[in-house]
């Protein structure tokens, strides 16, 4: 039984006389207890809705087009409290924020409704039959599952959870099912590559449904006291770890037709190989993962950077734009590529070192205000800061140290631009084309 927030006006809800502070409690004597029942019910032609009003319980018949929405909107996005996680891994990255931030950073979700709706990530300890048997019967199709390694024992140590390595057998239920996964190993020097890594791609490839299966490098920070001790990948050991990955990619071109298996962009740039053209990344499966995002985002810079016929700047202006050290060389060559174009571009590019989690973190997405401000103040002054989206929190207003984008404008005295994720947005206000930057 979950409460009602809203009722979409004109809705065929509201047409039905449900209210605002009703309690839905069924749907064709199905018991609604979170979003995946209510959106899987209602897609039926005919609804029998049980209703609670205060002490009073209502009957609702609703007549519409299968698939189609009632209007009803709920308190919470989930219609309950989100899954906890109940693992320790010797990786988790949460467990190695500094103190002092918000309290929901520190918050460890682990829910496959989650996964579904949002692609979020979850390790399958959070699970039981009846919940593999409602993801199948409900086709909650595709689920991503963080895997680390298909070695119950190893898994059980390396999540610290003595379920993590029986839970395992439900990447074949749900295989069987027809459920179609996304998979990502998070690896650790010397622990879950080598061996254990193709040990868990032979097993991850076998699986009918399977649709990707992303190779990440667990995050160090310094902020470890106390946990488990992991080496950072270094250029040779990153090759490794690339090469694995490519000869099963190889193998799976020639048997599926699809190269299935993928090392982040970060092994790459540990490696100091070069980032693989647009066709090795196919449709980019997991590049929220991290897996061809530098590629992308190469390949829209370019293509806007054709397309754009002048520069939308005066001679005069001085841009400057931050990253994170392991990206330096990606937006250096950007850049390079807009001032061949355009030689009145002045741009400058500063790698910030994240002192705030510490050194071995170089990608863009942790760095913080207080390292943007500690390390700019004393460059040459420009006229614009151009400042990568990634860095911001989801609400897009700070920072991850809390940091807001008007402290940065005050401390440093200068406008701050931020850029989408998209290279083509870049390349606008590299070049002075977008509305947000124009001078």
């Amino acid at each position: 039984m979950v409460e009602i927030l809203s009722v979409e006006i004109g809705s065929y809800a509201e047409k039905a006389g449900i209210k605002a502070g009703d309690k839905l409690v069924s749907v064709n004597e199905k018991e609604i207890s979170d979003v995946l029942d209510y959106r899987f019910y209602i897609t039926d032609k005919k609804l029998i809705l049980i209703i609670k009003r205060k002490d009073e319980e209502l009957i609702v018949q609703i007549k519409k087009p299968e698939y189609e929405d009632i209007g009803l909107s709920f308190s919470s996005y989930l219609m309950d409290e989100k899954k906890r996680c109940k693992n320790n891994c010797i990786f988790c990255f949460i467990d190695q924020n500094p103190e002092g931030m918000r309290e929901s950073i520190y918050f460890k979700d682990d829910d496959e409704r989650l996964s579904f709706l949002q692609g979020n990530y979850v390790t399958l300890t959070n699970l039981n039959d009846k919940d593999i048997a409602r993801i199948i019967e409900m086709r909650i199709s595709p689920v991503n599952i963080s895997v680390h390694t298909t070695n119950p024992e190893l898994r059980v140590k390396m999540m610290r959870n003595r379920h993590a390595g029986e839970c395992l057998k439900y990447l074949k239920q749900l295989d069987e099912g027809g459920i179609a996964l996304n998979t990502q190993i998070v690896l650790c020097k010397g622990i879950n590559d080598g061996e254990e890594l193709v040990r868990s791609l032979e097993y991850l490839t076998s699986l009918n449904n399977i649709q990707s299966i992303a190779a990440v490098p667990c995050g160090i920070t310094t902020h470890r006291k106390g946990l488990y001790n992991i080496e950072p990948y270094d250029r040779k050991t990153a090759a490794s770890v690339i090469d694995i990955i490519d000869n099963f990619g190889e193998k799976c071109l020639k048997e599926k037709d699809i190269r299935l298996v993928y090392a982040a962009d970060e092994f790459f740039l540990k490696a100091e190989r070069a980032i693989p053209p647009e066709k090795y990344y196919e449709d980019y499966p997991q590049i929220e993962n991290g897996v061809g995002m530098l590629r992308s985002h190469y390949e829209e810079f370019f293509y806007s950077l054709e397309k754009i016929e002048k520069c939308g700047y005066n001679n005069s202006i001085v841009i400057n734009i931050v990253t994170g050290e392991a990206a330096y060389s990606h937006i250096t060559s950007l850049v390079a590529l807009a001032c061949k174009k355009f030689p009145m571009l002045n741009i400058r590019v500063k790698a910030i070192k994240n002192n705030f989690f510490g050194g071995h973190i170089t990608v863009s997405g942790l760095v913080v205000g207080s390292d943007i401000i500690a390390q700019m103040k004393d460059e040459e002054k420009c006229d614009v800061l151009l400042i990568p989206c990634n860095m911001l929190r989801h609400d897009r207003d700070l920072l991850l140290d809390n940091t807001s984008i008007e402290d940065i404008e005050k401390a440093l005295s200068v406008k701050v631009v931020i850029v989408e994720k998209d290279g083509a947005d870049l390349a606008e206000k590299l070049t002075g084309n977008s509305p947000n930057n124009k001078e």
